[in-house]
């Protein structure tokens, strides 16, 4: 709950912010330029060498890159039959399918699941929503983020070139080592002000209302990541006869709403800013709703 709280203060700040005449126009593209290059590569660098790995922990690590197979899949379908622009389609290509899985996932795991369960959260987030980030994430930036045509090599330049990537990649082999303790305390101070900054640039974009033609995405964006993808995730596993808390705690973090920092490299990226700072901010808020429904189905 405290979490919760503190995000809708931060989006709060963010609309109060943008209507202050000193804050320039460029401010949230400024901020969302930090997070990017600073305080996102700061958090992979801190958490992905602590991971310990066993056998019974492979389930976080499959259902969200298969929840981003189905919502990218989904996404794509329905923007092909109703004509949506790339601009439209490309926000919700990078915020639909990545889930807000570390700020909001691991408060609300931890409250419902209980601490000792957080591991699950915290592989689903790192190996599959952060590191689809650092992928996934930069190849959708890449296709859909310039007016021109991008190319296999001109996209794959910019997956090795893109700062996060360059972070996981460093941080796979920094589990072998020992890092200096300032160092980590550093890089630990920067990474806790990723959702802060973010969400504030998310406030400063956040608008009220909407244009009409942004309803229609908003609508559906929001009904595959909040419900549609966690219900198909509850359904295959039950299917498979998967009952176990790694299993119920994946579902649970395939419902979280679209992640800040997909939302940050969508603004970056000129991706229908009014439309994906609608959906960060909105579904945050309707999340509050569908997960405890989402947890009453698993218990």
């Amino acid at each position: 709950m405290e979490n919760f709280i503190s995000t809708l203060a931060l989006l709060c700040i963010g609309l109060i912010l943008k209507r202050i005449p000193q804050f320039p126009g460029s401010a949230p593209k400024t901020l969302t330029l930090y997070v990017i290059y600073v305080a996102l590569p700061a958090v992979i660098l801190v958490q992905v060498p602590r991971l310990q790995f066993n056998w019974a922990m492979l389930i976080p690590l499959v259902i969200p890159w298969l929840m981003l197979g189905l919502s990218a899949g989904l996404v794509l379908t329905v923007s092909h039959l109703l004509h949506w622009s790339k601009e439209v389609t490309g926000a919700l290509m990078l915020i639909v399918p990545l889930g807000n899985t570390a700020f909001l996932g691991f408060p609300m795991v931890e409250a419902f699941w209980g601490r000792e369960n957080l591991s699950y959260a915290v592989l689903y987030d790192q190996f599959g929503s952060f590191m689809a980030l650092s992928t996934y994430g930069t190849f959708v930036l890449a296709a859909y983020g310039s007016a021109e045509k991008s190319s296999i090599r001109s996209i794959a330049v910019k997956i090795i070139t893109f700062p996060p990537f360059i972070a996981l990649l460093t941080a796979l082999l920094l589990r072998t080592l020992t890092i200096p303790p300032a160092l980590t305390k550093s890089l630990e101070l920067i990474a806790v002000s990723l959702v802060p900054v973010v969400m504030v640039a998310v406030g400063m974009q956040l608008e009220l209302r909407m244009d009409r033609h942004n309803i229609a995405p908003f609508g559906v964006g929001l009904l595959i990541k909040l419900v549609i993808a966690p219900l198909a995730a509850l359904a295959g596993c039950n299917l498979l006869g998967l009952t176990s808390m790694a299993a119920k705690v994946s579902v649970f973090e395939a419902g979280m709403p679209p992640m800040v920092a997909a939302g940050a490299l969508a603004l970056m990226a000129g991706l229908a800013p009014q439309l994906t700072a609608a959906m960060v901010g909105y579904g945050i808020l309707f999340s509050f709703a569908t997960l405890p429904v989402l947890y009453a189905l698993m218990t």
